[in-house]
């Protein structure tokens, strides 16, 4: 039984350690489907004027959004293994 929570432990250390993924990484395997112009909804990538008024409403608002889903973007984003950094991160390189 100890042997057995111990590496429960030692897992979920591990994931919660892992180390933040490349923006462009994540953007071409998850959110280029919807950002690179196919959903007219999606802010497009690099559309400084698109992304400014959702920017305005903060960081944690625009992650909510991923983590939760909204309007047709779904939960998570496509991507199910990002963390808040990383949503963070892709959400900076996408509007600029």
């Amino acid at each position: 039984m100890k042997k057995l929570l111990f590496a429960a432990i030692v897992a979920a250390l591990a994931s919660s350690a892992q180390a933040a993924q490349e923006p462009e990484a994540v953007f071409n395997r998850a959110c280029g489907a919807c950002h690179n112009g196919q959903l007219p909804m999606a802010p497009k990538k690099g559309d400084a004027a698109a992304w400014k008024p959702r920017l305005d409403k903060g960081m944690d608002t625009l992650v909510q959004h991923v983590t939760n889903g909204f309007n047709a973007m779904p939960p998570r984003g496509l991507c199910t293994d990002c963390s808040t950094e990383d949503y963070q991160a892709i959400i900076h390189w996408m509007a600029k």
